[in-house]
C-alpha cells in the first residue's frame, strides 16, 4: 500500500511497459528496519530519451488511471538515472551503465528481489 491508501504496483509496472522499460525488479524493503520506503520499482531504459519517456509514461498513467500524482521527482537533467517518489514506494529508472554502477539490487540484497519478466 502506499500514502495514497492503494497499491500502485500494477499500474506502476504497466506504464513502464507501456513505454517499453526493461528488466523491472521490485525490492520489498517492508521488513528492512531503518529503510526509508517500502520498496523501490527498479527499470532499464537503452538512451537517455528513452529513460524520461518510461518515467513520464509511469507518471502519466498513474495520473490518468489513479489521479495520483508522485510527491517528488528528480533526474531530468541528465536522464541516466531519474526517480519518481510516490511515498511508501520509489521508481527508479536507469540507463543500464548507471543501474550498474549504483547496484541497488546489491545494496539491498537483504531485502526480497522480484525480477518481472520482459514482454518480448
Amino acid at each position: 500500500m502506499t500514502d495514497y491508501g492503494k497499491d500502485l504496483l500494477p499500474e506502476i509496472i504497466e506504464g513502464i511497459r507501456d513505454r517499453k522499460g526493461r528488466k523491472i525488479s521490485i525490492v520489498d524493503l517492508s521488513e528492512i528496519e531503518g529503510a526509508a520506503v517500502s520498496r523501490f520499482v527498479i527499470c532499464e531504459g537503452t538512451s537517455t530519451q528513452h529513460v524520461a519517456a518510461v518515467a513520464d509514461s509511469v507518471r502519466e498513467y498513474l495520473l490518468e488511471h489513479d489521479r495520483v500524482k508522485p510527491y517528488n521527482y528528480d533526474g531530468y537533467g541528465n536522464s541516466s538515472w531519474i526517480v519518481v517518489d510516490y511515498g511508501d514506494t520509489m521508481v527508479h529508472v536507469f540507463l543500464p551503465e548507471t543501474r550498474s554502477l549504483y547496484d541497488l539490487e546489491g545494496l539491498w540484497s537483504d531485502a526480497v528481489i522480484t525480477d518481472i519478466p520482459d514482454l518480448d
